[in-house]
């Protein structure tokens, strides 16, 4: 798949990047760490420079949000509550459950769409319950951009500076990712055992 993207990106310059970023939000398997970086690369040797970089990538991360913001917007949460309520109890899950995600992501949701631009594969998938919560979507988009502008400015930058050693940062994105992931696990299980314990103290 790597060689795939590079040589698109090559070939197609600032709108091979555009698209690619765009397909990266919505298909979170294409890896924006092998996107970002190479991206940077390219100013080393095209005409390409790491301003124009920053800028397709990041309208191509927000038209790819948008698109996945329109499909949460499409599956709301009552109708998801009457999916889950028909089939909830294969996966184990209740439609009270559907509503309380709703209602957490009303108080932290803005939080949650600005920082978790800056999460692999979160940065994805953040965009659905944000639709399905209706959030107001230019508060979205201006969130959007301003994660996405952080984390593209960052990964787009270290691969100009690396050159032809862009490829590391893949590397310490995969590590990065790791601890991420381990951070919000221990998170969610903390707040499962404060829930348990307030809920069998009442």
């Amino acid at each position: 798949m790597q060689a795939w993207i590079t040589d698109f990106m090559e070939q197609f310059g600032y709108i091979g990047i555009f698209f690619m970023i765009a397909l990266e939000n919505i298909f979170p398997p294409i890896p924006s760490e092998v996107i970002l970086p190479f991206g940077g690369f390219m100013t080393t040797y095209t005409s390409l420079t790491v301003p124009g970089v920053i800028a397709a990538a990041t309208a191509g991360s927000v038209a790819g949000a948008l698109v996945l913001y329109g499909i949460g917007r499409l599956l709301s949460v009552e109708r998801l509550e009457r999916i889950v309520d028909r089939w909830g109890g294969w996966l184990r899950v209740k439609p009270e459950d559907i509503a309380k995600a709703n209602r957490t992501f009303h108080r932290y949701g803005v939080w949650a769409v600005f920082f978790g631009r800056m999460v692999p594969l979160v940065r994805s998938l953040i965009s659905i319950p944000a639709g399905m919560a209706k959030m107001n979507i230019g508060l979205f988009a201006w969130l959007s951009v301003l994660g996405t502008l952080i984390w593209n400015t960052i990964l787009i930058s270290i691969g100009a500076a690396l050159g032809e050693s862009w490829g590391k940062v893949s590397e310490v994105i995969g590590m990065y990712a790791e601890v991420v992931y381990v951070i919000i696990a221990a998170i969610i299980l903390i707040g499962a055992v404060r829930f348990w314990k307030r809920r069998r103290a009442s």
